[in-house]
């Protein structure tokens, strides 16, 4: 398996960005496919961006296309996820996680079908 640590969370405004990092070991980091997901209080954990093992391919969860982009530096065996026009609804906990497998949206948005998860990062968004 690969280990993952996440950085880069923080607090910070309405209509400001944030770039968290996710910092992959272990297992050949090429070989996963990358995803972000978040979770608010008393909500459950939900699809945000996912990119392929070659950075080639990515899906957005609607409520962040346009805003978030997710990508990859295999050389540094880490995934970046940049957050612009932050909103208050974005405030959550972000985890990186990593798969072996590329399927269609429907599943990749599934927590359960994902291999690996970070410890998560706090992103809190005030007004």
């Amino acid at each position: 398996q690969v280990q993952l640590v996440e950085s880069g969370g923080g607090l910070v405004q309405v209509g400001d960005s944030l770039r968290l990092s996710c910092a992959a070991s272990g297992r050949t980091f090429s070989m996963y496919a990358k995803g972000w997901f978040r979770q608010a209080p008393g909500k459950e954990r939900e699809f945000v961006a996912a990119i392929s093992y070659s950075g080639g391919s990515t899906y957005y969860a609607d409520s962040v296309k346009g805003r978030f982009t997710i990508s990859r530096d295999n050389a540094k065996n880490t995934a970046y996820l940049q957050m612009n026009s932050l909103k208050l609804e974005d405030t959550a906990v972000y985890y990186c996680a990593a798969r072996e497998s590329w399927e269609s949206l429907a599943g990749m948005v599934v927590p359960t079908h994902w291999l690996s998860w970070g410890q998560g990062t706090q992103v809190t968004v005030s007004s």
